[in-house]
């Protein structure tokens, strides 16, 4: 920047820095994050509505989002138990992925006034599987940003699963007047397919760890505990964060 004009290398500089790697995951996997809340939120009241469910029943509904606040539970149990395949991260992130596409097509199939409890529970179970997607995604996304793209990757990432909103709260609706439920519930679960083939592409991140010295297994375990409170703490962030907006 001369004189308070930006030259051509800060413009190029900046362009870099919000159309790298990094940031391109940040919005695929923010994409990925939203759809499932706004599936709870926002589709899921819409069509119990139009079924003639009451409402005090669809108020109830809205109990099914309390994995989103307890998620913290679960949270270290992820971070200790590595899956087999993919890593860390990834195994868990597609794990849950695929779980969402599989119960979110499911809703559809089912029928809201006849049997409200099945469609219940697994409204809790889209919401669990929801709830632990966050806590990987945005562990994972805390380990792949340097702290200096942290504040524009995380603004990449909320914008992204906000946008995520137009999917079951708009594009649904609408196709919900020419096509039957099974049909919509099934291209709402189409478009996990974004985060997925995000974590099939990402690379797990690269721990650094001392190998010499007669402090490197403290200093392993340190690690260990930095990456297990990097998990806590962003899962009880976004749980805060969601438990405002469904209110």
């Amino acid at each position: 920047m001369v004189g308070g004009v930006l030259d051509g290398s800060t413009v190029v500089g900046f362009r870099q820095l919000l159309w790298n790697r990094r940031m391109l995951l940040c919005l695929a996997l923010g994409f990925s994050s939203g759809l499932p809340l706004y599936v709870t939120m926002t589709l899921l009241q819409a069509w119990l509505h139009r079924e003639g469910v009451s409402l005090r029943d669809i108020g109830l509904f809205n109990l099914t989002g309390l994995p989103y606040t307890w998620k913290f539970i679960w949270a270290p149990l992820l971070d200790r138990y590595p899956l087999p395949f993919l890593g860390r991260r990834r195994g868990w992130g597609l794990v849950t992925q695929l779980a969402l596409v599989a119960s979110i097509a499911g809703l559809g199939w089912l029928d809201p006034k006849g049997s409200p409890a099945s469609v219940a529970v697994l409204a809790v179970l889209v919401a669990f599987f929801s709830a632990t997607q966050d806590i990987v995604l945005n562990a994972y996304q805390r380990e792949i940003l340097p702290d200096r793209e942290l504040g524009l990757g995380t603004a990449m990432h909320v914008n992204a699963y906000r946008l995520a909103a137009l999917v079951p709260g708009s594009l649904a609706l609408v196709l919900a007047d020419h096509l039957p439920w099974s049909l919509v519930y099934a291209t709402v679960a189409a478009f996990m397919l974004v985060g997925i083939l995000a974590s099939l592409r990402r690379r797990p991140p690269r721990w650094k760890r001392r190998s010499s010295g007669p402090s490197a297994s403290s200093s392993l375990g340190r690690i260990g505990w930095r990456r297990c409170s990097c998990c806590c703490s962003c899962c009880c962030t976004s749980s805060a964060i969601r438990w405002r907006q469904r209110w």
